[in-house]
């Protein structure tokens, strides 16, 4: 469920996922809030779990994995997979999805070897399609809140159509 948000929580959380290292002084200057207010309101975007945590983003080469993929899995037993997904530090990330496959998973492998060792321990007897991620164009994009859905307008009795205008300040006519 979405919470409301104004303009200043939408400036921190653009900030934020900038730059999580902000100091809190100066994420204030930047959204036009006093240090106080500021730590408040990331304390309570925090509290509602709007703010989920901040981390550090590697990259995966530097670390020696020279090969990303994303896997799609097929029908599965799920607690066998879900057991080997414990034992897979290589997964990235984790979706059950809908569709022809239950799972995709991206993972981080050294090589073509390493990619094969992965493959065999979490798709066992499961149909499974591999791609190799060759470029990644976008990758951490900040997520911007939702607008609100402002009321619908209403019209006041002088600005319906086919109303004529009250006078003002006369007496009326008869």
């Amino acid at each position: 469920m979405a919470i409301e948000l104004d303009a200043h929580d939408h400036r921190i959380l653009a900030e934020l996922q900038a730059d999580a290292r902000l100091p809190m002084a100066e994420l204030g200057r930047r959204v036009h809030l006093s240090q106080p207010a500021v730590t408040e309101r990331v304390r309570k975007l925090e509290d509602a779990g709007v703010i989920l945590g901040y981390r550090a983003v590697l990259d995966a080469g530097k670390l020696g994995y020279g090969i990303r993929a994303v896997i799609r899995i097929g029908n599965t037993d799920e607690a066998s997979l879900l057991q080997a997904l414990e034992r897979s530090p290589e997964v990235l990330t984790a979706h059950g999805v809908t569709g022809e496959d239950s799972w995709i998973f991206e993972i981080a492998v050294r090589d073509v070897a390493h990619l094969r060792e992965v493959l065999s321990r979490l798709c066992q007897q499961t149909p499974t399609s591999t791609a190799i991620i060759l470029r990644t164009v976008r990758e951490h994009a900040p997520l911007q809140p939702l607008p609100t859905t402002p009321a619908a307008p209403t019209l006041a009795a002088e600005q319906r159509p086919g109303m004529k205008k009250p006078r003002r300040g006369g007496a009326s006519r008869g």
